[in-house]
């Protein structure tokens, strides 16, 4: 069983947030491979179901992103995870917009969320996929908690997709090969 985490806040007012990327790849997965994120479970939205073949447990935390680890641990422990087998996906202001930096283990460079997931665990020995929000325009936790312009929409639109299609690459093929497919500059629009 493997472990995607989408990262993002809970509730109508942070939907469609730069904050809530992570929640909203979640959204593309969920809907390519007909799994449902209605049960309540692990202190967030949940559900499981397989990509490609491969047995795959989805989670959105609902404790808001400072409190990510909470749902993160508690759905680890269940299924006894070992941690190579978790992937959490976040918005990330240091990447260019689009632009997807995947790594197997790292600090949180600042993300609160990453930062108690990492508290919790004990270790930041497990991967993450960044999504780049662009640098902010004001301050960091307005921009974060801002919505995308309609042109900046568009192009976050493929990076969703995009972003889901290296998920689907790590569940198949590890993060080593993901990694290569995957960071660096985003496709050309479709």
């Amino acid at each position: 069983m493997k472990l995607i985490v989408g990262l993002g806040n809970p509730g109508p007012d942070y939907a469609g947030t730069r904050h809530n990327v992570g929640y909203d790849v979640m959204d593309v997965l969920a809907s390519r491979w007909v799994i449902s994120l209605a049960t309540e479970k692990f202190h967030g939205w949940f559900g499981t179901g397989k990509i490609h073949g491969e047995r795959v447990a989805l989670l959105k935390p609902t404790t808001f992103m400072n409190r990510s680890g909470r749902a993160v641990l508690a759905a680890g422990r269940f299924y006894k995870l070992d941690l190579a087998e978790l992937l959490v996906i976040s918005d990330d202001l240091a990447l260019p917009l689009e632009r997807l930096r995947m790594r197997p283990a790292g600090s949180a460079g600042g993300h609160k969320g990453l930062q108690d997931i990492v508290d919790r665990l004990g270790t930041d020995a497990w991967c993450r996929l960044r999504i780049g929000i662009g640098e902010p325009v004001g301050t960091p936790t307005d921009y974060v908690l801002g919505r995308f312009d309609p042109e900046a929409q568009a192009m976050m639109q493929q990076a969703r997709h995009h972003a889901a299609d290296a998920v689907e690459c790590w569940v198949q093929h590890g993060p080593d090969l993901t990694m290569t497919r995957f960071n660096g500059d985003p496709p050309p629009p479709s």
